[in-house]
């Protein structure tokens, strides 16, 4: 039995490991249209993990009002952009270093046994490279990708966003809420990402769990 329960767990890994790698591979194309595109969003990764960049203020929406600048260390009321990015709760605020990981963490992240946050980090500006990516939207697909964001965040009985408090924050700009689903090892924080880009009708992923094959798509 020992033995069977190991292969099994083998193939189960090979299996997945061939899905993330091929399937990410495959790319769902941009959407046509003839409409102006005039929104500009980026999308950002610190090598692991992918966060949706789009306008503070705009015609779609307000961010402020939802997640407001009083929430991170030192607001900065004259920030353009808001990073949105999605994941396991343990993870953002039990694992500051890779090397501070515990199996616990990891464990309840993998098998959906954890809950989730959205953490929304100000920036004035963004310069892009490598690691961060302008992409272009029309006002509609705009529209799109807010509410693909503003349904991941839980909200309270009148509506707001859940403030987490937490003493982890990675900077002074940087918040996290309450959200939505269980990160797993098919739902990670990438998919969220590539999901985002699917939703604005953007290049995407057919399905990844990896950062490096969206941007791969830009």
């Amino acid at each position: 039995m020992t033995l069977r329960t190991l292969l099994c767990f083998i193939g189960f890994i090979a299996l997945y490991l061939i899905a993330a790698f091929g399937l990410s591979a495959i790319s769902t194309p941009a959407e046509n249209t003839s409409d102006t595109k005039n929104v500009d969003i980026y999308i950002l990764t610190n090598g692991v993990h992918t966060d949706v960049v789009v306008p503070v203020e705009s015609d779609a929406a307000d961010w402020s009002k939802k997640v407001e600048f009083k929430n991170v260390r030192k607001p900065d009321t004259t920030a353009r952009l808001v990073a949105f990015g999605w994941g396991d709760k343990g993870f953002y605020l039990n694992t500051p270093t890779w090397a501070q990981l515990k199996f616990s963490v990891a464990f309840k992240a993998a098998t959906g046994l954890s809950t989730s946050a959205i953490h929304a980090t100000f920036y004035n500006n963004l310069t892009e490279d490598a690691s961060c990516k302008k992409i272009t939207l029309t006002k509609e697909q705009h529209k799109r990708l807010v509410a693909y964001i503003s349904q991941s965040f839980k909200t309270d009985s009148a509506g707001n966003y859940i403030d987490i408090k937490t003493t982890a924050n990675y900077g002074d700009t940087d918040a996290f809420y309450e959200a939505h689903r269980r990160y797993n090892l098919f739902y990670t924080c990438n998919t969220w990402a590539n999901n985002a880009l699917k939703a604005c009708g953007q290049k995407a992923c057919l399905w990844t769990p990896m950062d490096k094959p969206i941007f791969k798509k830009y």
